[in-house]
C-alpha cells in the first residue's frame, strides 16, 4: 500500500479474490455500460405529425381531372411545413438489469484493472483545504498522471472534489456508487484503503 505521498506503507492489503480476481465476463460489462448509457437518455425527442401542424384542412385541388398527383390539405407530409411521417415520439430507454449482472459486471472490469496493473491502493487521507496544486501533485506521486484516473473513497470529501473538478480526465466517487461504466472509463483507479471493505460489501449483497 502507498501513502498519498507515493511511498510505500508498512501495511500490506490482500484483494478479495471473489471480486479483484473473478472469470470477467465482457458480455456483463457490456449490458451495464448500456444500461447506464440508455438511463442518461432524456428521450424528449418529438416531430409534429400531421394532425399536430398548423394549416388549413381545405383541400388544394380536386381529386380527378388534373392530371396530377392525388394531394389533400397544405398539412401534406409531401408539403414544405407539413406534418412528419412516422417521426420520433418522446420515450423511456431505460431497462432492467438483475443485481447479480450488475455485481458480476463491476467485478469483471475491477479484475481488468487488477490485471492491467492500473489500481493502486493508497492509504485514507482527508485533504485541509481545496487546492487543485496539492491534487495534481499527488496525480505524480501516485504516477497516475498519464492517462485519466477515478478516485474511490468510502466517504465525501469536499475538499478533494473541489480539487479534482478542475482537473481534466479525474473524477472522484463514493465506493457505494462506483459503476462499471466508470470504472471502463478512466484509465486508472486509485482506490482509498477503507473504500475497499465498502466495496466488498456493495458487491457481496
Amino acid at each position: 500500500m502507498l501513502n498519498i505521498e507515493g511511498k510505500k506503507t508498512s501495511k500490506k492489503v490482500k484483494l478479495n479474490d471473489a471480486i479483484f480476481a473473478v472469470e470477467p465476463s465482457d458480455h456483463a460489462i457490456y449490458l451495464d455500460v448500456k444500461q447506464y448509457l440508455a438511463n442518461q437518455r432524456q428521450g424528449t425527442h418529438k416531430t409534429k405529425e400531421r394532425s399536430e401542424v398548423k394549416g388549413s384542412t381545405r383541400k388544394l385541388r380536386k381529386q380527378k381531372g388534373t392530371g396530377a398527383a392525388r394531394v389533400g390539405d397544405i398539412k401534406n407530409p409531401l408539403f414544405r411545413g407539413g406534418g412528419r411521417i412516422f417521426g420520433p415520439e418522446p420515450r423511456d430507454y431505460s431497462f432492467k438489469l438483475n443485481k447479480k449482472a450488475k455485481a458480476n459486471a463491476r467485478k469483471s472490469a475491477l479484475t481488468y484493472k487488477v490485471k492491467d496493473k492500473q489500481l493502486t491502493v493508497v492509504e485514507d487521507f482527508q485533504m485541509k483545504e481545496p487546492k487543485t496544486k496539492s491534487f495534481t501533485g499527488y496525480l505524480g506521486n501516485l504516477k497516475v498522471n498519464e492517462g485519466s484516473s477515478l478516485w474511490v473513497v468510502a466517504e465525501k470529501d469536499n475538499n478533494l472534489v473541489l480539487s479534482s473538478r478542475n482537473v481534466q480526465d479525474a473524477k472522484v466517487v463514493l465506493a457505494k456508487n462506483l459503476c462499471t461504466y466508470d470504472i471502463m472509463k478512466y484509465k486508472n483507479l486509485v482506490v482509498s484503503e477503507s473504500s475497499l471493505a465498502e466495496i466488498e460489501k456493495t458487491l457481496n449483497k
